[in-house]
């Protein structure tokens, strides 16, 4: 049974995900203009920057001038580090009495005649979730003696709104109960005529021997694997009379059987042979994909229902300038055994394991390990990703793995990658709802609502709640 985890996107650090409302240069308290401002989400952080044009701002000797970026959103509010201007009898009062400032250690504090023209003013606030849809105002206190305040005025800097972003739905992939792979390929050993004997050294048999062996010493070298099955299917040319090749295919697959038992110590039921008296399939191939001389003619005696002496018989009268020509080139590569290596991956389950063999190995892992990497990193963050993308190399037709990639794309605002990966994502219920979240992203709202209501139709009680949030945020 798959198992879906919700990843509410906009908690978890997506960059940009907040849009700002206000003046790029405005005079919003007396004597103080605001220039450049920005009000903005980066992950776990409200960021507000802006530039402070003072330079209207006139202080006397005897007072301060406090000026406290505050957020407020209904009964909830939160006082940024305030910047104080002091005039000189005030900035030497609040240093004789160790006190510093007015507003506290954060405090930004000038003495008014060393009181730049513009302050940088940047402040990076944890997020919470009363911030959406807050208001950032700016106050402006005159102190006078006494730590008395003589005025207050306050002026609206902007307000900062969430872009909705839907939660993502990872899915966790089905754990495999046994990691059953194979490893497969061919080899043309070549034999004297009509001898069933392994001559390793004749001709290229060196390296076609050489092939077995360095598939089969690939994954017996591994601790990790156990080998299950060395599977070994030996065929010949249709150029001698189909018993006697019968009979050749059978000898030439035994031979090569006794060839691997004598170099591993494999019980004798790990190997298994197969046969093919003759590779019609493989001529059929060879014919197809050549330019030889009445092609289609011998393609269709080839697929005829005739017996294998006298479709080949045939041939050799019919079209004889062919016949050679295709003994000489297409017939040596008919007489050749296919083997497939069978062997099981053991499981991983300490998360400090899959990552070292994700970084080393990760063919060796199946998709649930992949996912138990994943939880282990932020969302959004490069390792995050770099494991969902791994897995879709691995896997790369398989559903789960895509779609989960696709998330990790939307998740970055990747929309073209997220594109690719969900057209191979399938219809499932999660799969219908990445591709409404992505509208979502992409602005297209109708197109969003489509992919909801299938994803809700069919059963997913999340995309009602994300429909209703959207409707909600479009009001």
């Amino acid at each position: 049974m798959k198992i879906a985890i919700l990843i509410p996107a906009i908690l978890l650090g997506l960059g940009q995900l907040s849009e700002a409302v206000g003046q790029n240069t405005d005079t919003v308290i007396p004597d103080v203009s605001i220039e450049n401002f920005n009000i903005n989400r980066e992950g776990k952080y409200l960021v507000v920057e802006m530039k402070l044009d003072l330079n209207k701002l006139d202080v006397d000797a005897n007072r301060a001038v406090l000026l406290t970026p505050c957020l407020v959103n209904g009964t909830d509010s939160l006082d940024l580090p305030s910047v104080g201007i002091y005039g000189r009898r005030r900035y030497y009062y609040y240093v004789r009495n160790g006190m510093g400032s007015i507003s506290g250690e954060n405090e930004m504090v000038y003495r008014v005649s060393d009181k730049p023209g513009n302050i940088p003013y940047d402040n990076l606030t944890e997020y919470k979730d009363w911030m959406d849809g807050a208001t950032l105002k700016l106050h402006r206190s005159d102190w006078g003696c006494c730590h008395e305040i003589l005025a207050e005025y306050d002026g609206i800097l902007g307000r900062h709104r969430e872009a909705f972003f839907p939660e993502l739905i990872f899915v966790q992939p089905k754990a495999e109960i046994m990691k059953s792979r194979s490893l497969s390929g061919s080899a043309y050993i070549d034999f004297p005529v009509d001898q069933t004997a392994i001559y390793p050294d004749y001709r290229r048999n060196t390296v076609e021997l050489g092939k077995i062996q360095a598939t089969i010493d690939s994954v017996r070298n591994d601790k990790d694997v156990y080998i299950t099955s060395v599977w070994l299917k030996g065929f010949a040319s249709p150029e001698s009379p189909y018993k006697h090749n019968t009979e050749l295919a059978i000898g030439r697959t035994a031979a090569l059987k006794k060839h691997i038992g004598q170099l591993y110590h494999f019980a004798d039921s790990v190997i298994r042979t197969e046969y093919e008296p003759e590779d019609w399939a493989g001529l059929r191939r060879h014919v197809e994909q050549s330019n030889i001389d009445h092609r289609d003619k011998i393609l269709a005696l080839i697929d005829s229902d005739m017996e294998p002496d006298a479709k080949e018989a045939k041939i050799k009268r019919t079209y004889p300038e062919e016949y050679r020509f295709m003994l000489q080139h297409f017939y040596p590569a008919l007489r050749h055994t296919d083997y497939r290596i069978d062997y099981n991956i053991r499981s991983f389950s300490e998360v400090k394991e899959i990552k070292r063999i994700m970084a080393e190995h990760p063919q060796k892992l199946n998709q649930n390990e992949f996912y138990l990497v994943a939880r282990e990193y932020e969302p959004g963050t490069m390792e995050f990703t770099d494991v969902f993308e791994t897995a879709v190399r691995m896997y790369p037709d398989d559903q789960i793995a895509n779609l989960n990639a696709a998330n990790a794309a939307i998740r970055r605002d990747d929309f073209g990658t997220a594109r690719r990966y969900l057209d191979k994502a399938g219809n499932s219920p999660e799969a219908e709802y990445a591709r409404g979240a992505l509208a979502v992203r992409e602005g297209d709202y109708e197109t969003a609502r489509r992919y909801l209501n299938k994803a809700k139709e069919m059963g997913l009680e999340k995309a009602g709640r994300t429909l209703d949030e959207l409707d909600k945020r479009q009001k």
